[in-house]
């Protein structure tokens, strides 16, 4: 490497922070959970994905520890040389039944399986219609892919069905219409049943990824499609949010579409299979998901919400609004979001800023995200915090 190369790099990282664009590394020392050891403290949490409050449940630990101990650390092997176990089996069916499709295919991360879904489909001959606020791991998938693209303003069906009109009058074989089921970044929930009724109109089929929706949105969490009691074709989504906390994705489609995968799609292709420690996790997950207790840990989820919007909006922050435990607050400068962050946490609060490219430029934020395990005191701590640093920093009255 030469020395030109090293000043290019340090620049750019100069330039980075230079904008308060440096996203911090803080090292948590304990589980996941409502309360984490951050810098030497326990501080409440308000930034994880732990949606239902499983990733640091006993019971998924134990099953995580189970399945390593009977089946070891991995296979050392991608699934189709000499990978599968009967977990993976397992896993695949369990998510599949509490899903609603016939079957299911496991990936090593969910943005291998959307970087997976698009290319083994879709050709040339076909069209991809993406929302423009989709997660990096959709486009990423779309670019590998050689059908047509077309974008759509997000939640704009005039916006959509424009596209849709294009893509069958530039002769498009296939249309398939591509949308997170919750936007990460905003708590937005897509508008399902109205691309439903496009989706029918102009013959196309509708592509989710239900990782921010996946276990507790919708009848028994089923997830965003659920929600609007819709039927879609292709459905991607992750066991490292909801549904245990630990890592790894899947897609579920017909049988037909999950065996091409199985053959084509290059991430399953060529990673190694899930470690057993996960897969046992994540059935654990889905088992307490799916049962009566699921239904009490989305109740108690979506009441920490309404408790946590209400009191903050009553101390006279910016949210985005919507019904999802992903609540924004909208700082729209990235100094001032990493500077409040930092500000909480010296306030034992554990939450993180948000700006470009994460977010678009003027759009930085804090973005919280409320969790099952949270009890309404630690709700109110968090907003009792957050007013003392936006007072002090002149983001509130």
């Amino acid at each position: 490497m030469t020395v030109s190369f090293h000043d290019h790099i340090a620049a750019e990282l100069a330039d980075i922070e230079a904008q308060g664009l440096t996203k911090p590394e803080r090292i948590i020392a304990s589980r996941q959970g409502p309360v984490i050891h951050v810098g030497g403290q326990d501080v409440l949490n308000f930034c994880a994905n732990n949606y239902l409050g499983l990733a640091g449940d006993q019971r998924v630990v134990d099953a995580a520890n189970a399945a390593a101990e009977q089946r070891g650390a991995g296979t050392a092997s991608v699934r189709f040389i000499c990978g599968t176990l009967d977990i993976h089996k397992q896993l695949e069916r369990a998510t599949a039944d509490y899903l609603g499709f016939e079957d299911a295919i496991l990936f090593a991360a969910a943005f291998d399986a959307n970087g997976g879904l698009f290319e083994p489909l879709f050709g040339a001959e076909d069209a991809i219609v993406s929302d423009s606020l989709n997660h990096a791991s959709i486009i990423d998938g779309v670019r590998l892919c050689k059908a047509k693209r077309y974008r759509f303003a997000t939640s704009d069906m005039d916006d959509l069905e424009v596209q849709l009109k294009q893509a069958k009058a530039d002769g498009a074989r296939n249309i398939v219409i591509a949308t997170d089921g919750a936007f990460s970044m905003d708590g937005y929930i897509a508008r399902l049943a109205e691309i439903r009724v496009l989706a029918d109109q102009y013959e196309a089929l509708i592509m989710v990824d239900d990782c921010h929706a996946t276990g507790f949105l919708g009848p028994q969490g089923r997830g965003s499609f659920a929600h609007h009691d819709v039927r879609i074709d292709f459905l991607s989504g992750t066991y490292g949010k909801a549904l245990g906390g630990a890592m790894g994705g899947f897609i579920c489609a017909t049988a037909t579409v999950v065996q091409l995968l199985k053959q084509r799609a290059r991430p399953y292709l060529f990673s190694n299979a899930l470690a057993p420690s996960i897969c046992g996790a994540s059935l654990e997950a889905i088992r307490i998901a799916s049962g009566p207790e699921g239904g009490d840990l989305r109740a108690r989820l979506f009441a920490n919400a309404a408790r946590f919007r209400a009191a903050m909006t009553e101390a006279g922050f910016e949210l985005l609004p919507g019904e999802h435990p992903i609540i924004p607050v909208m700082l729209h400068d990235a100094k001032l979001a990493q500077t409040m962050a930092a500000r909480m946490l010296e306030l034992g609060v554990y939450v993180i800023g948000f700006s470009f490219p994460v977010v678009p430029r003027g759009q930085a934020r804090i973005r919280t995200q409320m969790s099952a395990a949270h009890t309404f005191e630690q709700i109110d701590q968090a907003v009792a915090a957050f007013t003392t640093a936006g007072k002090e920093l002149g983001v509130i009255a």
